[in-house]
Order: structure tokens, then sequence, then C-alpha cells
């Protein structure tokens, strides 16, 4: 199943407002080898960024990419709700949204391996049929004030408002959680066509539907 289309964003250092003036400067990466170094490599020469215009460094997650950009050690990165928003409030710009420049992708997914699956199906409908559940909750409008309280309680340093600003992104009912938990089919084939162009050594990938088995998430539905 497929929870959401990543919120990724690339977001520049104090004093930088468009691609151009990251020429000359230092990126941070959490791994040059991973989906989201893929997406800023992307939208960097989408924006006509040549990546030997720029350096790239390897700085770990998005809360310590998040703390390097505020400290000025890296004139820009990709980072994900809330840790935008945050560098937003506090002066920095939005260069690209990805999924306005990339289309479909694909975030965070929920895999097993299919023996594993075979051998847990309840488990695994259950997870599946709960985590609908649970998304379909967050999507209604009567219950946003209960979901800003759990995310206030559960993620550390959330203040008020930045959760509303934050339930605006992850809640919208376009470009937010899939309330379906579908795996996007879009969505995957941006993320193999990023990986094929830029995966070393070159390997091309292609057809989705050769890594997923939707038939657990059908079960999981029909029971609801």
């Amino acid at each position: 199943m497929g929870s959401d289309n990543g919120f990724l964003s690339v977001v520049a250092g104090k004093g930088i407002d468009r691609f151009d003036a990251l020429r000359g400067k230092k990126l941070s990466v959490d791994a040059l080898t991973t989906g989201y170094a893929f997406v800023l490599r992307e939208l960097l020469a989408r924006n006509g960024v040549a990546e030997s215009e720029v350096s790239f460094e390897r700085a770990g997650g998005a809360l310590t990419r998040f703390q390097e950009l505020l400290k000025g050690a890296h004139a820009g990165t990709v980072l994900m709700t809330p840790f935008e928003l945050l560098a937003m409030n506090q002066g920095h710009v939005r260069l690209a949204r990805a999924q306005q420049e990339l289309g479909a992708y694909l975030g965070v997914v929920a895999a097993s391996r299919r023996s594993w699956a075979r051998e847990n199906e309840s488990a695994l409908v259950g997870f599946i049929r709960a985590y609908h559940s649970a998304v379909g909750f967050l999507h209604k409008r009567e219950n946003r004030d209960l979901a800003q309280s759990l995310l206030i309680a559960n993620v550390r340093g959330m203040a008020p408002v930045l959760a509303k600003q934050s339930l605006d992104v992850l809640l919208d009912a376009e470009s937010g959680f899939f309330e379906d938990v579908r795996l996007d089919a879009a969505g995957m084939d941006t993320v193999l066509r990023l990986r094929s162009k830029f995966s070393e050594p070159p390997r091309t990938l292609s057809d989705p539907a050769k890594y997923v088995d939707t038939s657990y998430r059908q079960k999981a539905l029909r029971l609801r």
C-alpha cells in the first residue's frame, strides 16, 4: 500500500531565491543513491543547473539537513513537510515543490517480502485495514481539531500554528495522504524513471507491476 507523494520541496539557504543562485554552492542530500537525492538532481536539471555547477554533501536525514540549512552550512536541500514549512517560516525560500514539477511521485509505502506476506496474511490485511481506517478518520473535516492535537502530542517541537499549516498540506484533498492507500502507478513510474536515470551502475527499471501484489490491499478494503 502507499501513503503519500513524498511532500518534497527544494528549499534554499538564506538569501537565495532562485535556482540560478545555487551555482557554485554546496547542496545537502541524505545520500547520493537515494530517491530524494534523485529528485533534487532532476529538479536542478529541469531548472537549468548542471550537476557540475554545484557540489553535494551527504548530511543524513531530514532533521539534520534542516538544521544545517538554518546554520548556513548548505545552500539548498530537499525537505519534506513540516520541515519546509519551518524553514519558510524563518525566511527561507521554497524553490520548487516536487509534485508540481515532476507530477506524480511516491513517497512512503508499506512493503514486505512476498514470503513473509504469505505467512502473515491476516496480520498484513489487518494492518492495511487499520491504516486505511485511520487515514479516513484524519481526512474527515470534523476530526481536524483532534488530528491537530495528535500531531502536537506526538511530534517534538510541533506548535499549534505549525500543526495547522502541516495538516493543510498532509490532508489536502488533492495532494495529501492517499485516502485509498493506493500504490500510485504513475508515482511508481516516476520513481523508477529517476532511479534508472541516476543510479550507478546504470540499470533500467520499468514495469512497476513486477514489484506489487495488490491482493492484500484488495482484501483489506473489501473487509471495510
